[in-house]
């Protein structure tokens, strides 16, 4: 059967997470629910990540099988006729190799992670941002997350569930933007490397933020780094302001001509 990339944007505060679950809304089987309407299934995508409950993407890349002929244009927007009401939408559709994965051909994956620094509850941006009621300084963040770039063991940032086979992986970014904004000041974190730990961005964040607060000096992250004890780390921020951002691939599958 043809094979096609889906580049997918969703909003996670209805669902339990990207993987299908029994009895639970997820993303994949709000994608896989569709897919039926447009031929009988069962059908099994596959992403280049896995997001938990509350997670954001903007980026997200799958790939389905779906017999038949479709030009991709005309499959992305069937999929999203019967994707309503579900806050997912397919942004992008290409035809692919049989063999191309969206999970074992990405080079690079993407986060964003935004915090807004006020003292009011959110309203019109809820759910999409962690608020925090006092400024941090972005500039002790940025000297904090510099220790992390590089090749190193993560076990400190790693949640005590996480699957990943080895806590040494590669930090290619870890930067701090800071952008005045009527409504506050937010704080986005952008990260990038090949592949991640489970919580490996919350945790980062989460440890961050403390030294922005001036409640751990920029060093104290360099040393919870090499204890290599997940006791060691920040607090896990929640995972409103997570967004999967952007995977890349060595050629781009949803490049035009």
């Amino acid at each position: 059967m043809p094979r096609y990339a889906l580049l997918v944007e969703y909003h996670g505060a209805p669902f339990a997470g990207w993987q299908r679950q029994t009895g639970l809304p997820s993303v994949q089987g709000a994608i896989e629910a569709a897919l039926a309407k447009l031929s009988p299934g069962p059908h099994t995508i596959a992403a280049a990540g896995r997001t938990d409950a509350g997670v954001h993407a903007t980026g997200q890349v799958a790939h389905c099988d779906l017999p038949g002929d479709w030009d991709p244009f005309r499959l992305s927007e069937a999929l999203n006729y019967h994707l309503k009401p579900d806050p997912v939408a397919i942004l992008g559709c290409a035809l692919v190799a049989d063999d191309w994965h969206a999970r074992f051909d990405a080079v690079e994956r993407q986060y964003l992670f935004r915090v807004i620094a006020r003292r009011a509850p959110l309203t019109s941006e809820a759910g999409q941002m962690w608020r925090v009621n006092h400024d941090l300084d972005a500039a002790a963040m940025q000297a904090g997350a510099d220790h992390l770039l590089g090749l190193h063991d993560f076990t400190t940032f790693r949640s005590s569930i996480c699957q990943a086979k080895s806590p040494v992986k590669t930090l290619d970014e870890l930067r701090i933007e800071v952008v005045q904004r009527a409504i506050g000041t937010e704080y986005r974190f952008h990260v990038r490397a090949r592949s991640f730990l489970h919580n490996q961005v919350r945790s980062f964040v989460g440890t961050l933020e403390r030294v922005g607060a001036g409640a751990w000096q920029p060093g104290d992250v360099a040393r919870a780094l090499t204890a290599r004890d997940r006791a060691a780390c920040g607090p896990v921020c929640p995972p409103q302001g997570l967004y999967l951002a952007g995977v890349r691939y060595p050629t781009d599958p949803f490049a035009r001509d």
